[in-house]
């Protein structure tokens, strides 16, 4: 053992071929070494950090897609009567817990939850004060537009139901995705519109196509919601927001077009990059990102819950206080101003917030 050697012992601590106390390289040798154990330890140090961010996820679970109507009572019919949805609550809200939650004075609502298969909708009526209806020449490709997609097990068939009952058309009828797209190959998909004007999917997954419970046969024309899609206009930045920020994991992409597509969103030329996201679980949020035509329109700036082209995706969460934080710190767009204490959990849920996503849609996360 050398005299350096021995005094750093002595003092307590070893030579470190980095520095520090008991240096003994010279600075050359000592700089060499640096960089070789960085280089050493890079990787897993960036694996410990992907993996600690992975494991902040904001949201457990996809709970319910809502929108608000105009008329409950149609709604309700609509709903239940052609698609085959079960009214699972009704209630009706007031105060400035619910205000702050919607960002809207004065509110009233009635709210109604409708279930089919194992998913959710929530339909939101305001008795107060009302908003403005849907634009009349809204397009698939306009940024406020979003929809469910119900799927069948029959195509045919449940178009024949949504004919007998006289739904107004989104698409020119039932498409069938081309055996050129072997991402969806075999899918075949029909967008109609509700009385308020609220898009919605019919959509058929072939064998080998979609979650395997969508091939099981309960005997039911219509099983359930696969996923919510909404028109975005930057993927990469919705990734940022939506798989970076909330913690959503990829789980699938796609690029879309030809006149099948083209006559199943109504819009000529369209081109899509379509991207999947999940969480643990219920269903999927997907980006419809129009590559062509670019022509769709922002949502106004002004949108508030009560508009009827508001949708509000229902993400759960086991902290509200948190989530509200994190996404303030990242500059997302609170509506509420905090996390709202929800009364006597009269929503289903004890605390909650309104977000936006860079393009405007709305998240309602939840605490239960």
């Amino acid at each position: 053992m050398n005299l350096a050697t021995r005094i750093a012992f002595r003092r307590g601590s070893s030579p470190s071929p980095l520095g520090g106390e008991g240096k003994f390289f010279p600075r050359p040798v000592r700089e060499k070494v640096r960089v070789r154990v960085l280089i050493w330890f890079l990787p897993t140090f960036l694996l410990c950090v992907s993996s600690t961010l992975a494991g902040q996820s904001i949201v457990k679970s996809v709970d319910a897609v809502g929108m608000t109507v105009s008329d409950m009572d149609r709604s309700v019919e609509f709903f239940s009567k052609i698609l085959s949805f079960e009214k699972v609550s009704d209630v009706e809200a007031a105060g400035s817990e619910y205000e702050r939650l919607q960002g809207v004075f004065g509110a009233r609502m009635r709210v109604v939850r409708m279930k089919l298969g194992d998913e959710f909708i929530d339909l939101t009526e305001y008795l107060a004060p009302q908003g403005r209806p849907m634009p009349v020449d809204s397009r698939s490709n306009d940024l406020w537009f979003q929809h469910i997609a119900i799927v069948v097990n029959d195509m045919d068939e449940a178009y024949r139901q949504l004919r007998s009952h006289k739904v107004r058309h989104a698409s020119t009828g039932p498409q069938t995705i081309p055996a050129t797209n072997k991402a969806a190959a075999g899918i075949r998909a029909f967008y109609f519109k509700d009385p308020d004007g609220h898009n919605l999917e019919i959509i058929y997954f072939p064998a080998g196509k979609g979650d395997p419970r969508w091939q099981k046969n309960n005997g039911k024309l219509f099983l359930g919601i696969d996923h919510t899609a909404i028109a975005i206009s930057d993927t990469a930045r919705s990734l940022k927001f939506y798989r970076d920020l909330l913690g959503l994991r990829l789980a699938g992409e796609s690029t879309n077009y030809g006149t099948e597509q083209e006559h199943l969103n109504n819009v000529a030329g369209a081109r899509l990059r379509i991207t999947g996201l999940r969480a643990q679980s219920g269903p999927g949020i997907e980006f419809l990102d129009y590559l062509t035509p670019r022509d769709g329109r922002p949502a106004p700036t002004d949108s508030r819950a009560n508009d009827l082209w508001h949708w509000q995706t229902t993400l759960a969460t086991t902290s509200t206080v948190k989530a509200a934080q994190r996404l303030r710190d990242a500059k997302a767009r609170l509506v509420s101003p905090s996390a709202v204490e929800i009364p006597g959990k009269s929503l289903g849920f004890t605390r909650g917030f309104l977000v936006r996503d860079p393009d405007g849609h709305g998240l309602q996360l939840i605490e239960k």
